[in-house]
């Protein structure tokens, strides 16, 4: 396919305008200011449009769509244990498919080409993304609150079982990492056993870590003094590639922890601001040459997944956090939404618009109200656009959206589906 005379955001977040971008395959061969002599096949007109990288939803709980609006004016602890985890005790692979795809046809819709997904029923989700046509990193969460020993666990056996089916399933588009689901669910032998098993296959650890001023004090209670981050640091959990989703409360060490070991931290500020747990100290993280990328959380805690608003809200509020407005810039805030979620994901050929790169990108829309006057570019696309402004979603050079058609995914079976499968929880609730 050849994208023609078409603005696109550059590979340092920067705009050019009248390109081609030509795409072969799963890849970006061509990008230049000349129209290439290769036949690419279909052209698309890129007046009034810019080529940008895709969004890289770093933290998920796709499945957890059935539960949008269902818990709401609640603290954490109380959505959990009064509506979330009673729900989620229903639920079933039927539901769990249409939950996933539901979340995809949204991701898609608002240019997230690939999300770090962590859950349980897992062929049910593997199954959704790979009909779906987009990419993801899929966990098994494992908790074990009751502290049995650490193989006669279920959800180990899952993990280990979808590794060994799934990793690198439906041409790659499908990696399996591996998921504690955070100190407070888990005991240390849970842990250990867990990051060894991370180690041994080389995936990425996916955990919740210091999201709530709660957690993160009585973990120190419990592990004499020690952070989520440093107790997770001390069994070994860091010793692999992983992704700390949200880090609300990291204080001292932890910093010094996350940059050492490589750690992607994925900040969730709308979840965050939505269940007042807190802001992210993006600012200080970024600074130290922490990888941040943006995630959603699941929708039940968001509501959606409109990632422009996401990667909006995370650029102001770094500004009130550090009570600094010059601090997160529109460059920033983009690297943090595409290639640091990529490389978060181990994706390290995607999440940039560079030849030889994954062609997983997506087309805005400039000729809106809401972009213009053009003063700057990049600032509009950060602070002005929105995620109706997405005309379409290419994953691995397919187009998966286009001007509110999907070709992967039949959106009305898929909304009565969900909603046929959530009212029949409901009945059992």
């Amino acid at each position: 396919m050849l994208f023609k005379e078409i603005t696109i955001l550059n590979k340092d977040f920067e705009t050019e305008e009248n390109m081609y971008v030509g795409v072969n395959g799963d890849t970006v061969e061509y990008i230049g200011k000349d129209k290439p002599a290769k036949d690419f096949g279909q052209e698309y007109d890129g007046k009034n449009r810019i080529l940008m990288p895709g969004f890289y939803n770093a933290h998920a709980h796709s499945p957890m769509a059935l539960m949008r609006g269902y818990g709401e004016n609640l603290v954490l602890q109380d959505w959990l244990n009064t509506r979330i985890f009673p729900f989620e005790d229903k639920l079933n692979s039927n539901a769990v498919y249409w939950g996933t795809m539901l979340c995809m046809a949204e991701s898609l819709r608002f240019g997230i080409v690939s999300s770090s997904d962590m859950y349980y029923f897992i062929p049910d989700m593997v199954q959704a993304v790979a009909d779906s046509g987009a990419k993801s990193n899929i966990s098994r969460s494992v908790a074990n609150p009751m502290g049995m020993p650490f193989h006669q666990l279920p959800s180990i056996k899952e993990a280990e079982d979808s590794i060994r089916l799934y990793n690198g399933y439906a041409d790659g588009r499908v990696i399996m990492d591996t998921s504690i689901h955070a100190e407070y669910t888990t005991n240390e032998e849970t842990v250990r056993g867990l990051a060894a098993i991370t180690k041994e296959h080389n995936l990425i650890m996916h955990v919740h870590a210091s999201e709530t001023k709660l957690e993160h004090e009585e973990c120190k209670a419990r592990h004499g003094g020690l952070t989520p981050v440093q107790y997770f640091n001390q069994c070994g959990l860091f010793d692999t590639k992983a992704l700390a989703a949200h880090c609300v409360w990291c204080e001292g060490e932890d910093f010094d922890i996350l940059k050492d070991k490589n750690v992607t931290v994925a900040i969730n500020p709308i979840s965050n601001l939505k269940l007042a747990s807190g802001i992210s100290n993006g600012p200080k993280m970024m600074k130290m040459g922490i990888n941040v990328a943006i995630g959603t959380d699941s929708v039940s805690s968001n509501n959606s997944l409109n990632f422009l608003e996401e990667v909006k809200t995370f650029a102001t509020i770094a500004k009130v956090r550090a009570d600094d407005p010059t601090v997160i810039t529109p460059k920033e805030a983009l690297a943090a939404a595409t290639r640091n979620g990529a490389l978060g994901q181990g994706r390290v050929d995607c999440g940039v618009l560079q030849e030889g790169f994954k062609a997983d990108l997506i087309a805005l829309r400039t000729d809106v109200p809401n972009m213009h006057p053009i003063h700057n570019l990049t600032n509009n696309i950060v602070y002005a656009a929105a995620g109706s402004d997405i005309a379409l979603t290419m994953v691995d050079g397919k187009i998966l959206y286009k001007d509110g058609e999907y070709t992967t995914i039949d959106i009305e079976k898929t909304i009565f589906e969900t909603e046929k499968a959530t009212a029949e929880i409901l009945k059992q609730l």
